[in-house]
């Protein structure tokens, strides 16, 4: 049984890639596609794990892949995809290029739900880490019941993440909580190019 039966994850593998040249969900860290380290690392924990992207792309992983309704759209567009599908109360939204998430983060973001519930009688619509860069709302928590109100902001024609957040209530984790799960504070870096790429091959083997 998952560890977080009220939480489904899903994985957002439908960017373009253009920077990098290629499909960053299909590139390999030790020898193991990035879809497939992030799957064996939230399997144990959630109720069930689903790919937000073309299915056509994806099928090889034996994985339910769920088809992106607003294309073009850019991550908005696959987080309110995965929230209109959702069957679980709480979603968790995690990028398919960010090599640098642990069970040990993953576990903590998951447990907050249960404490925000058991210290706040207010309504919160997603819990998000901040970074002194900003949110980081692609290894976040959502309520599925955000549903509506991303898609409201869709269809107005709202494409930018950060301004359809700013309709939500949000509860954010400061880097003094986020940061003991990672020492050099690159735990929600991605991979946008092909440096990057080989910087993460460098991590992985040391």
């Amino acid at each position: 049984m998952a560890l977080f039966p009220n939480v489904e994850a899903f994985i957002l593998v439908g960017g373009k890639s253009s920077r990098m040249g290629r499909d960053k969900a299909l590139l390999e860290l030790d020898g193991v596609p990035l879809i497939r380290r992030i799957v064996d690392l939230l399997n144990p924990l959630v109720a069930r794990t689903t790919l937000v992207g073309e299915p056509e792309c994806y099928a090889d992983f034996g994985m339910p892949v769920l088809a992106d309704r607003w294309l073009e759209a850019g991550p908005l567009g696959g987080i309110a995809t995965a929230l209109a599908a959702a069957r679980a109360p709480w979603c968790l939204m995690l990028a398919c290029d960010m090599p640098f998430v642990t069970n040990e983060w993953i576990t903590f973001l998951l447990g907050e739900i249960d404490r925000l519930q058991s210290q706040s009688p207010e309504q919160v619509d997603a819990i998000i880490p901040e970074t002194a860069r900003g949110l980081e709302p692609l290894c976040a928590l959502y309520r599925a019941s955000c549903a509506p109100i991303l898609a409201a902001a869709l269809d107005r024609g709202v494409r930018k993440l950060t301004d359809a957040l700013a309709e939500l209530s949000t509860k954010r984790i400061c880097e003094s909580e986020w940061r003991r799960f990672s020492t050099d504070g690159n735990l929600f870096g991605n991979l946008n190019t092909w440096q990057d790429y080989l910087e993460a091959q460098q991590r992985a083997m040391s």
